[in-house]
């Protein structure tokens, strides 16, 4: 079969297309997925050029989200029948609880081979039914950041109708968040540098909208938005480089959840979050349990990702250089 293999860490041109990788075969308990769809993550492009903090396969077929049918099944495989529609999971070992160093060891597209292939053999356990609303391109979109707004908002932010919050940028966990925040009756205040992507944001239903390089000190116009009071939850994909401001955002005893640390690295005095209790908690994707939940809800309330760009499976490596443009709303896909 053909599959990607990262070959050196030189960014997309160390992407490699292997035409002679054998073609998987489906152990015990193990499923055999066509994929039809893979999506590109930023932790992708990390893995590319070796900046990646976690474990890296040599070899390794990138990407961890895909979508795709199963096409055969090993000895022992009991929920899922040839001819099903499934996603890929971020983290094969994670079915339910909590995070801990056990269920979050291997990862698709690091420590194991991902989705970026013709074919790929997963664990019965580690493959989740599509909604049936979803496309294979829309559902490629899951595994990590819509997974991963989800667990931020719902699981572990606890969002309630009503309540207020700030999403940080237009990348795609920030993008679900608004779709979840407002699937929630929750009001949304969107920041980003570009206008034409605020304005794409209110398409979406967001709230307000701040472009920040307009106004550097976006905090106090949040402040002003919230009557001095600050918003409950803040999605935090900037890292140290805004978390200062994050900080300042939310209300006495709301929420900062850390996504992503797009915005570099830095120092944060953390007097401000004990003095106002603030509860500030860094997340990592999320279990299979609340992957089908999540899915439940999308399919309860038809919800469809936002979508910017499709390149076909031979023009992978022009996919990884859009991405890396920050050109994109919205989620980039290659297609087999």
């Amino acid at each position: 079969m053909k599959a990607y293999e990262v070959r050196k860490f030189i960014g997309a041109d160390g992407l490699v297309l292997n035409h002679e990788r054998s073609e998987p075969e489906a152990g015990p308990a193990q499923v055999i997925v066509k994929i039809h769809a893979a999506s590109l993550n930023y932790r992708d492009l990390s893995v590319s050029t070796g900046q990646y903090p976690g474990r890296l396969k040599p070899s390794v077929i990138p990407l961890s989200d895909g979508a795709g049918e199963i096409v055969s099944r090993g000895a022992g495989v009991t929920r899922m029948k040839v001819g099903d529609r499934v996603t890929s999971v971020f983290y094969p070992d994670w079915i339910a609880g909590a995070i801990s160093d056990e269920v979050t060891e291997f990862a698709l597209g690091g420590a194991l081979d991902g989705v970026l292939a013709e074919y790929i053999a997963l664990p019965e356990r580690a493959v989740i039914p599509i909604p049936d609303s979803l496309t294979f391109n829309e559902a490629a979109t899951l595994p990590s950041a819509a997974l991963t707004a989800w667990q931020a908002l719902i699981v572990t932010a606890g969002l309630k109708a009503g309540d207020t919050v700030l999403v940080l940028g237009t990348g795609g966990v920030s993008l679900f968040a608004i779709q979840f925040a407002k699937l929630h009756c929750a009001t949304v205040i969107l920041t980003s540098s570009s206008s034409a992507k605020l304005q794409r944001g209110a398409q979406l239903k967001a709230d307000h909208l701040i472009n920040y390089r307009e106004n550097p000190q976006w905090d106090t116009q949040v402040l002003d938005l919230t009557g001095g009071r600050g918003v409950d939850i803040v999605i935090e994909v900037g890292g140290a480089g805004t978390l200062e401001r994050s900080l300042r955002s939310v209300r006495k005893g709301g929420t900062v959840v850390l996504v992503g640390r797009l915005a570099g690295l830095g120092q944060v005095d953390p007097l401000p979050i004990m003095r106002r209790a603030i509860r500030l908690i860094g997340i990592n994707v999320g279990s299979h349990e609340t992957f089908a939940a999540m899915n439940r809800a999308i399919a309860a309330a038809d919800l469809h990702p936002v979508i910017d760009r499709s390149f076909p499976f031979a023009e992978a490596k022009a996919a990884y250089l859009y991405m890396q443009s920050g050109m994109q709303f919205g989620k980039v896909l290659v297609t087999l």
